[in-house]
C-alpha cells in the first residue's frame, strides 16, 4: 500500500475491529444512536437583536459594515449571548453599527489573502493548502467544530460544505492530497454521529437541512484507493444517513403522501424530496428571503409565507439555490415549490447509497441486510424510470406531486440517471442526444434552458454538473461526447483564468466567460472547480 496516511492507519484498525463486531452486533442499531448537539442557531441566540440587524438597511451594501446577511451570521461574539442581549436591551437608543463592532468580530477582519499565480496548475496545487484549515478549536459563534483538518470552497464560504467537498476531493485525489481527503471523511462521519446527518455546511444555521447525499461516493472513491476496509468502517454512517433521508416513511399513506423528505407516489412507491426542518428565513440569507416574502404578499395577501420559507430552504438543500427548476411559473422565485417536487437527482443518489450499503453488508457477511438494501435500490430504479423518464423529451425530469405530471423545466439533474447507472442503454442514448442538442454549449453544459437571472439557470455552467454529465456519458460508453464536454469546460476555465488569474465558482458557458446571477457575487477559489478541472485533466 506504500506510505499510508496517518489517519488511514486508525481507520483500517477500526475497520478490522468492525468486521468482527458486525457478526455479533446490529449495524443499524449502532448507526442510529440518538444524535446529541448543544449547538444553537443565531436566531435562537439573539432573537430580537438578530431581526433588528437584518432589518437595518443602512448596515448592508457595498462599502457598508455588512455586505450581506451571512456577514453577521458568521460573526464571532466577543461576549456570551446573554451579556450581549442584556447590553442591547439596556440601551435606549442604539447605534447598531457601533454595537455590532463592539460586541462581534466580523469575518471580513479575519480573512486571509491569496497571492495570485500566473499558472493554473500551480494555483490549484497551492489552493489545496491555502483553502485548508486545521482542526478547529472551540470558539463562540456559529461554526460547527471540526476535529480534523478540512477544506473550504473559498470566497464567502469560510466553512466546509457537504456536496462541494466531494468534487473538491476529486482533485485532491488526483494531486495525492490523501491525508486531507481522509480527514474530511472523518469530519463527515463525526457529523453523522453527532447530528444524525451531514448538514448543508458546518454552521449552526445549516442544521435544518443536508445537501445532495454524496457521502457514499466519497467512501467508494476512498475504498478504490485503500480497499474495502474503508467501506466497512463507514457502513454505520451510511446507514445513519439513509435513515435521515427515510425518516417519516412510516407516517405516509395514500391520504397523507408526504412526510419530511419522504413521498408516496401514486402507485405506492416510496421516493424522496428535498426539505428543511425549519420554515423561517434562512439566517445566512435573511434579507433575501424576507424580500421574496414581501413580493409574494403583494401578489397574494393570503399566501402561506412559512411554506415559502420552507421551499426556499429546501431548494438550498438541493444545491440548486436557485433555479427555474423549482418555480411554479418558471421565472419568479416567490412561486417556488421545491417540496412539491420529487427530484430525479436526489433519488438517483439514494440508489447509489442503497447499493453501497448493500455492498457493505455483503462484506460483513450480513446477507439479509444486503438483500434488503439491494431490493430497495431496484424498486427505486424502477420508480425513477416509470415516473421521471420523458419519452417525449428524451430526457429524465423531476416529478410534480400535486399535478401528478412531469416537470416541464428541463435541467442537468436529468443526467444523474446516467451517472448513477439508473438509465437503460436506450434511455442513455436518447439522453446523450438531448444533451448535445439542448445543453452542450461553447464552454460546457448549461444548467437549465431558462434565462431567469438565477445562478442555477442559463447561461451558467457549474463544475459539479460538468462532472456528472461527463462521467455519466462515460459510464454508457459515450466517450466522444464526454470528450467534447471535457475539452470545452477545461478551455473555459483556462480562458477565464488567463484573463483574471482566478478559478471561479461558476461560468457563462454560452459565451465562455465570467458570469453572475443569484444572491451573491461570483466567488473565487474555488474548490469544486479546481477539483473537477484536475480530475478531468488526469482522466479518463
Amino acid at each position: 500500500m506504500g506510505n499510508v496516511p496517518t489517519i488511514l492507519t486508525f481507520i483500517l484498525t477500526m475497520a478490522s475491529c468492525f468486521t468482527a463486531m458486525a457478526q455479533s452486533r446490529n449495524v443499524t442499531a449502532l448507526a442510529l444512536a440518538k444524535p446529541v448537539t448543544s449547538y444553537e442557531r443565531p436566531i435562537q441566540l439573539y432573537g430580537r437583536l438578530y431581526k433588528d440587524v437584518m432589518s437595518a438597511d443602512s448596515l448592508f451594501g457595498p462599502n457598508k459594515l455588512l455586505s450581506e446577511s451571512k456577514s453577521f451570521a458568521d460573526a464571532v461574539p466577543r461576549y456570551d449571548a446573554n451579556t450581549i442581549l442584556a447590553d442591547y436591551c439596556r440601551m435606549d437608543t442604539v447605534n447598531l453599527a457601533t454595537f455590532i463592532t463592539s460586541h462581534f468580530i466580523l469575518p471580513t477582519l479575519i480573512e486571509k489573502k491569496f497571492t495570485e499565480k500566473t499558472n493554473i496548475h500551480t494555483t490549484i496545487r497551492e489552493l489545496w493548502h491555502f483553502l485548508s484549515c486545521p482542526a478547529d478549536t472551540v470558539e463562540p459563534g456559529t461554526r460547527i467544530i471540526m476535529r480534523h483538518p478540512y477544506f473550504v470552497p473559498g470566497g464567502r464560504f469560510r466553512e466546509m460544505y457537504y456536496w462541494d467537498s466531494y468534487f473538491s476531493m476529486l482533485g485532491m485525489l488526483a494531486d495525492n492530497e490523501h491525508d486531507l481527503v481522509l480527514s474530511m471523511l472523518e469530519n463527515f462521519s463525526d457529523c453523522i454521529r453527532q447530528f444524525g446527518f451531514i448538514p448543508n455546511g458546518m454552521r449552526t444555521y445549516y442544521l435544518g437541512r443536508s445537501q445532495p447525499p454524496f457521502f457514499s461516493f466519497m467512501v467508494e472513491d476512498a475504498a478504490v484507493k485503500y480497499g474495502d476496509s474503508i467501506l466497512m468502517h463507514y457502513l454505520p454512517d451510511m446507514v445513519a444517513e439513509y435513515q435521515f433521508w427515510m425518516k417519516g416513511a412510516d407516517a405516509i399513506s395514500e391520504s397523507h403522501p408526504c412526510s419530511l423528505r419522504v413521498v408516496r407516489m401514486p402507485e405506492g412507491e416510496i421516493l424522496n424530496r428535498y426539505y428543511d426542518n425549519y420554515n423561517t428565513p434562512r439566517e445566512e440569507a435573511w434579507r433575501n428571503d424576507v424580500e421574496q416574502a414581501e413580493l409574494l404578499r403583494e401578489k397574494n395577501p393570503q399566501a402561506d409565507i412559512q411554506q415559502l420559507y420552507r421551499n426556499l430552504r429546501a431548494a438550498a438543500e438541493s444545491g440548486y439555490d436557485f433555479s427555474s427548476r423549482w418555480m411554479a411559473d418558471g421565472r419568479n422565485l416567490y412561486t417556488i415549490q421545491t417540496t412539491d417536487i420529487v427530484p430525479v437527482d436526489l433519488n438517483c443518489l439514494l440508489v447509489h447509497l442503497e447499493m453501497t450499503i448493500a455492498r457493505g453488508y455483503r462484506l460483513t457477511g450480513d446477507k439479509t441486510s444486503a438483500t434488503r438494501f439491494a431490493n430497495a435500490a431496484k424498486m427505486r430504479v424502477k420508480a425513477i424510470r416509470e415516473y421521471m423518464w420523458s419519452a417525449g423529451e428524451g430526457f429524465f425530469t423531476d416529478y410534480l406531486l400535486s399535478s401528478r405530471q412531469q416537470s416541464p423545466q428541463l435541467s442537468l439533474a436529468g443526467a444523474y440517471p446516467l451517472y448513477c447507472g439508473v438509465a437503460t442503454r436506450q434511455q442513455a442514448l436518447r439522453t446523450e442526444k438531448t444533451i448535445k442538442e439542448k445543453f452542450l454549449k461553447k464552454g460546457g453544459v448549461v444548467t437549465t434552458l431558462a434565462h431567469t437571472g438565477q445562478q442555477w439557470d442559463a447561461p451558467n455552467g457549474w463544475a459539479p454538473l460538468q462532472w456528472i454529465v461527463y462521467k455519466g456519458l462515460q459510464h454508457y460508453g459515450r466517450r466522444a461526447t464526454a470528450g467534447t464536454l471535457r475539452k470545452r469546460w477545461m478551455e473555459t476555465c483556462s480562458k477565464v483564468f488567463s484573463k483574471t488569474g482566478k478559478l471561479l465558482e461558476k461560468y457563462d458557458v454560452e459565451r465562455q466567460d465570467l458570469t453572475g446571477g443569484g444572491e451573491y457575487e461570483n466567488q473565487t477559489g474555488f474548490g469544486w472547480t479546481n477539483g473537477v478541472y484536475r480530475a478531468m485533466e488526469k482522466g479518463p
